[in-house]
């Protein structure tokens, strides 16, 4: 089988004018980005407003391992299943970070038949939100370091005669806006800024600093829940960058850098049109991560495609209990949309590998064990895809298991793996997903089953309420959504929701930042534990996003590069073509 670049780039594609005029937009409503992608305008949203609202699908999976689910590809698959099935339909994915893309993960653009093209273009670049992002993120930071300067370097009372402003006076120990770069650079997590010359201060004044990767940027978590421009510049002007010496919260809106951190991203907030392989038109938006953010795509883009498809198709970040969760809690808080259907991907090498038995690493060659049939392995790893069925039951999600299936499964342990699900008392369905090979045509069950579990009422219920207290809705994610016995709040942690709770913060979600990699906080557990117990190390306010951030156990908000990343793979031919990306 060719490689994905290679399949993408053997395939027609439809000059995205075409893409546009079949999906409902007319001529005024987007700007072409040469021939294959185009930003599309918000002001189509007056003319759709009163358009019926489609049918609302969001793709979840197990619990990932290094080998991949393949959930991006059940995304473009399933999209372009029902397109086969002659429905309407939009897919919604997330923008591809370079991080990822230059270290472990690779693109993020799906992959054989099931994917977005042109594949190079939306993984590298597209048309520059992840940047406008980093830019009005710095911006901030520049404002922060440039505003203690000046207040400080004469004092309090000449900085306000001089500029007419009033001090803020701001605590450098209590500076909690990080600089951000959309790179995987752990070097970069501790740094310190403002180092002079023997005996000047021209450069500032020095401070400890950290870098968070550009997906992690609370700017990045505001423009996926953001509803329109105006409600962007609000949330923008909310943020809380640091703390006065008093205690008091300092905002962008007190440093006067809102608006133009606004501007900044005024293009950003506009969804990108491309297609899939198969036409089936695609709105790329946003990229918060779903083990340090809440791991869904855009608002807006949802606003659109579900005002111009009879389906539009989504996915949250890695298993259920991360970007699954967060589309349920905090996602649909805002924007008042809940999934009609949840489909939840799983594989036979998923499974096994969730058993426990396989010591697998990022990076690392798949062992042949792993793909010869193993009973006890599968059964024990089928654990954890009951966890995830049941995870998304206790929502009131109807749900279908689609089986991505891989060249070296065998058909007696897909059938083994059928058999388990349609004897569970859930009222699942179950479908073989064959979208990488096949394209729509091997999603054509699967989307018969998502159409039927459709019509279904969804019964929707999150885990606590916006009127909730901040330790209630703690406590509802770590007991009813992972399931864990207990959790402890650092000292740290604990100072922090004291302060959040007295000055009004207490109305906000949560958002937890965990290993993606097991259900629990510690990574190396495997399968579907339960009773465990949640470290919760800091709590961070996100004022602007609408929710207070958890960071538990180690989790990073700066991944890494490994010892052999992406980007050595990665070249450019004399043709200007590039080489080494799937």
């Amino acid at each position: 089988m060719l490689s994905d670049i290679d399949i993408c780039r053997s395939t027609q594609l439809t000059h995205i004018d075409a893409v546009a005029e079949k999906a409902g937009l007319l001529a005024e409503e987007y700007e072409s980005h040469g021939h294959y992608k185009a930003k599309v305008s918000l002001k189509c949203l007056e003319r759709l407003h009163e358009k019926p609202i489609g049918k609302f699908v969001l793709v979840t999976a197990i619990t990932p391992t290094p080998l991949g689910e393949g959930k991006t590809v059940t995304t473009i698959g399933l999209a372009q299943g029902l397109a086969k099935l002659n429905q309407s339909v939009f897919a919604c994915i997330r923008q591809p970070s370079m991080g990822p893309i230059f270290g472990v993960k690779g693109g993020a653009a799906g992959g054989g038949y099931s994917q977005v093209a042109p594949m190079e273009e939306l993984n590298l670049h597209l048309t520059g939100d992840i940047h406008a992002v980093t830019a009005a993120h710095n911006l901030a930071s520049a404002a922060i370091d440039a505003r203690i300067y000046h207040e400080q370097r004469n004092g309090y009372e000449d900085f306000e005669r001089r500029t007419q402003l009033k001090a803020l006076r701001i605590d450098p120990h209590q500076v909690v806006w990080k600089r951000v770069v959309d790179h995987n650079d752990r070097a970069l997590r501790m740094v310190t800024v403002g180092q002079n010359e023997m005996g000047k201060t021209i450069n500032g004044y020095e401070r400890t600093d950290g870098f968070d990767i550009s997906a992690a940027s609370e700017l990045m978590a505001i423009l996926a829940l953001a509803s329109d421009l105006k409600d962007l510049r609000q949330r923008i002007g909310k943020i809380v960058v640091a703390y006065s010496f008093d205690g008091h919260p300092v905002t962008t809106e007190d440093l006067q850098v809102a608006g133009a951190m606004t501007v900044s991203m005024k293009e950003a907030i506009k969804p990108t049109l491309m297609q899939t392989l198969e036409g089936v038109p695609t709105l790329i938006h946003a990229g918060p991560f779903a083990n340090i953010a809440h791991g869904n795509s855009s608002i807006i883009a949802d606003d659109i495609a579900t005002r111009l498809a009879n389906y539009t198709v989504t996915e949250g970040g890695f298993g259920s209990d991360m970007g699954f969760e967060k589309a349920c809690n905090i996602k649909a808080k805002a924007s008042g949309k809940t999934p009609d259907c949840a489909v939840i991907v799983a594989t036979l090498r998923g499974l096994k590998a969730n058993s426990g038995q396989f010591d697998l690493k990022p990076g690392q060659a798949i062992p042949d064990s792993l793909f010869s049939p193993d009973k006890d392995a599968l059964l024990e790893g089928f654990e954890n895809l009951k966890w995830h069925i049941n995870n998304v039951n206790k929502y009131g999600i109807p749900a279908v298991v689609a089986i991505n299936r891989f060249p070296q499964d065998t058909d007696e342990e897909l059938q083994q793996l059928i058999s388990l699900i349609e004897a569970l008392p859930n009222d699942v369905e179950v479908a073989l997903s064959e979208g990488f090979v096949k394209g729509g045509e091997g999603t054509k069950d699967l989307a018969n089953k998502v159409i039927k579990q459709c019509e279904k009422p969804s019964l929707f219920m999150p885990l606590y309420q916006a009127e909730d207290a901040l330790m209630t809705k703690i406590t509802n994610v770590v007991t009813k959504g992972y399931g864990a016995g207990s959790f402890m709040l650092s000292y740290k942690a604990q100072t922090q929701l004291k302060q959040l709770n007295e000055q009004g913060f207490e109305n906000l979600s949560v958002c937890f930042a965990k290993t993606p990699l097991s259900i629990t906080t510690n990574s190396s557990i495997k399968g579907a534990p339960s009773g465990f117990e949640v470290m919760i190390r800091e709590l961070k306010l996100c004022a602007g996003a609408g929710f207070v951030y958890a960071l538990c156990d180690n989790v990073m908000t700066m991944p890494g590069l490994p010892d052999k990343p992406a980007f050595m793979s990665l070249d450019i031919d004399e043709h200007g073509h590039i080489i080494g990306l799937s």
